[in-house]
């Protein structure tokens, strides 16, 4: 089964500084119909302008999954962590027992970025935080994070949940097959570019609520870079 999610119907907030889209419902947007998906909670394609972010706040028991599409995301939190997270590379915090944080454009230009939640598979884990660079070209989808027993050892980012986030980017007309774990399901979104999954198209920031299904086959209609969170039963 594949729900697709146009990208003008998601949700919206916006004030002088966040322009947000969300994917579930989030803050001031509800919609019964959206509250989640399995133990995905949270998908907001959030842009952030130059010298602006979110202040100092606090979290408990969530895995945290910030991908930077365009400019950098700069980190500060409660246990002394600092970092700044460009485009095409991913940061993971684990809220745990809790954690404060902040993050900031502190670029010249907007940050846009894929902020993710998961729910996690374990309690009162430490808090913790952690980023990587990941290379943008070829190969597929890549794992960046992950908290499945298949990708240990593939060098991504753990995460508390029966959860995997995947990405990659797809050349026009280039075909890619993806297996998808049993039982589970997914949800994907085109963060640039167009593509088609098992023949469902999709615009650029379009989602796709995906169940039932094996596996999966993109194919690029136009250049696209595409964003994958696996989901366990």
């Amino acid at each position: 089964m594949l729900e697709r999610r146009p990208f003008a119907a998601l949700g919206q907030f916006r004030n002088d500084w966040l322009n947000a889209r969300h994917h579930f419902s989030f803050g001031e947007y509800h919609d019964p119909a959206r509250l989640g998906f399995g133990p995905l909670c949270v998908w907001n394609d959030d842009e952030i302008a130059p010298g602006r972010g979110f202040d100092p706040h606090p979290h408990r028991e969530m895995e945290i999954i910030t991908y930077v599409r365009e400019g950098a995301i700069s980190h500060r939190d409660s246990l002394g962590n600092e970092g700044r997270t460009a485009a095409g590379d991913v940061q993971v915090m684990h809220a745990g027992t809790g954690i404060v944080h902040a993050e900031y454009n502190r670029d010249a230009g907007p940050t846009r970025l894929f902020q993710i939640w998961v729910m996690p598979n374990r309690a009162r884990v430490a808090p913790g935080w952690g980023m990587r660079r990941f290379p943008r070209e070829g190969g597929g989808l890549q794992v960046l994070a992950s908290g499945r027993a298949v990708h240990e050892g593939a060098g991504a980012l753990p995460l508390y949940a029966d959860a995997a986030v995947l990405a990659g980017r797809l050349a026009a007309g280039e075909r890619v097959a993806h297996a998808l774990p049993a039982g589970g399901g997914a949800y994907l979104v085109a963060a640039s570019g167009t593509i088609a999954v098992n023949g469902t198209p999709l615009g650029t920031r379009d989602g796709l609520a995906i169940s039932g299904e094996d596996s999966i086959t993109l194919e690029a209609g136009e250049a696209a870079e595409i964003v994958l969170v696996e989901l366990g039963q």
